[in-house]
């Protein structure tokens, strides 16, 4: 099995960029990625050329530009590591969804993917489990815009075990 290729943030916000506006459009061209990205025409075609020569793109200049069976399925891992950050900073850390986008645009090139995949599982473990589930998370959520949780923890955890959720105080 090959390895895939190890690219640097940026040509990941450049092939994450191209997947996006195939998807929209079926094909990219340059003014489209430096518009998406807000970058020079110079960075574009820096960039095309980088990812042409990692086998990753079609590109040629004043052609469309579009994926390769490779490159599609970078830009799929690219994007599924920005999505799980941002679901995971919305659902359980209860932030923001402008600065949700922005954590995760930053920290999907970086994170390695064990611990987005535990994340992920981490996500689909509360929604499930009897002991905490969406009312966990709300429960965090609440305390994150309160600064605290209700009156009485003991209160919570018997409404727990009578299966019913913990009253929220305003």
């Amino acid at each position: 099995m090959m390895e895939p290729q190890q690219l640097s943030a940026s040509l990941e916000d450049y092939i994450e960029a191209i997947y996006h506006i195939i998807t929209d459009k079926q094909v990219a061209r340059g003014k489209d990625i430096s518009a998406r990205l807000s970058v020079s025409g110079a960075s574009v075609t820096e960039a095309l050329r980088a990812l042409s020569r990692k086998g990753l793109i079609n590109y040629a200049p004043y052609e469309v530009i579009t994926l390769t069976a490779e490159g599609r399925l970078i830009a799929e891992d690219v994007i599924l590591r920005h999505n799980s950050l941002k679901q995971f900073f919305i659902d359980v850390l209860a932030i923001e969804e402008p600065l949700a986008e922005e954590g995760a645009c930053k920290i999907e090139h970086t994170a390695p993917p064990k611990i987005i995949g535990r994340m992920v599982d981490f996500i689909k473990f509360l929604e499930i489990c009897p002991r905490g589930g969406k009312d966990l998370i709300s429960g965090f959520a609440n305390f994150c815009q309160q600064g605290r949780t209700p009156d009485s923890c003991a209160a919570c955890v018997s409404h727990c075990m009578d299966g019913k959720p913990a009253p929220i105080e305003k």
